[in-house]
């Protein structure tokens, strides 16, 4: 099961949660869409990365119909030849969502080698991957990324230990992970002793699917990043909790096989006061804005906490 379908799996449980408000959440979704079949990001134009949340949050509903012009809008993209990681994960993504609305051949990516050589041109010279090519280290994100687009178009990662390697040196003193290494000497750089949940959490994730075993005291951790009021925050030091950091955590947890028991109510607390009668979710308390993102980010917080 790649990456994508693992989250999606659980984001389906959602409605259990939602019960009648699923359909103002799929009426939200529905709206977010351009007329050139792309999905809204905040500014209002039709971007990649808001398309796949767009997409995978309609799937998480259970919709059957593909969204009009979604496989036009992304076939404009080619092989993705001026797009940056990112958007070039997106890309397969978003073919992985289209190839279940679309099971015969409209539904096939035309550019399964040329996008995958692209994203090796991101590969790290310590064997990870960042969103700058040619750069010395990985990060947790662009790792993650990278996985996710090869499980996508159905390609193996080549060589994954040099991954394994890259998200060993991320590796914090207090049991967690950081997204990007900034120094080669952690005792001149007091960032690297402290981990954050959005990259613990990618490198959990990746981790656990290439096989690495993990020591269960990272999930104590992530548990210890739950904020009072509920949710989790970013970093130990971050002043809110976010939606983000509470879906990720809340995955990785699950990944883990922790018991969710001891953060459910307060997390579900968390989740209810960033919901919004159009169907949508803030990001955090302070975010006045809704999107597809954090939409299918309170989708999948939803799904676990309905276990």
């Amino acid at each position: 099961m790649s990456l994508r379908l693992e989250m999606l799996q659980v984001a389906r449980l959602a409605p259990r949660m939602l019960g009648d408000s699923a359909e103002l959440v799929r009426e939200f979704l529905e709206k977010q869409q351009n007329p050139d079949g792309g999905f809204r990001d905040r500014a209002g134009g039709s971007d990649l990365y808001y398309t796949v949340f767009g997409l995978d949050a309609l799937r998480a509903l259970q919709v059957d119909s593909p969204p009009r012009l979604v496989r036009e809008f992304v076939l404009s993209h080619g092989a993705g030849a001026e797009l940056d990681l990112v958007h070039l994960c997106c890309l397969a993504r978003c073919w992985a969502g289209i190839r279940e609305w679309f099971p015969g051949p409209d539904g096939r990516c035309p550019f399964v080698q040329q996008i995958l050589q692209r994203v090796e041109r991101f590969r790290s010279m310590d064997g990870g991957y960042h969103v700058k090519p040619g750069n010395a280290s990985g990060t947790a994100y662009a790792g993650f990324l990278a996985l996710g687009a090869h499980l996508d178009l159905g390609v193996s990662l080549p060589e994954p230990l040099r991954l394994v390697q890259s998200l060993k040196l991320l590796e914090t003193t207090d049991g967690a992970w950081r997204n990007e290494r900034f120094s080669n000497t952690p005792e001149n750089d007091p960032g690297e002793r402290v981990g954050s949940t959005n990259a613990t959490a990618a490198a959990v994730t990746v981790l656990r699917y290439l096989g690495i075993p993990l020591n269960p005291a990272v999930g104590d951790w992530l548990v210890a990043r739950l904020h009072s009021q509920g949710g989790f925050l970013a970093t130990p030091t971050a002043p809110v909790p976010d939606l983000l950091s509470t879906a990720t955590g809340l995955h990785a947890l699950s990944g883990l096989e922790y018991d969710l028991g001891p953060v459910k109510e307060a997390c579900l607390d968390f989740v209810d006061t960033l919901w919004t009668n159009q169907g949508a979710f803030h990001g955090n308390w302070t975010d006045d804005s809704v999107d597809c993102e954090y939409t299918f980010y309170g989708l999948l917080a939803l799904g676990h906490l309905s276990l």
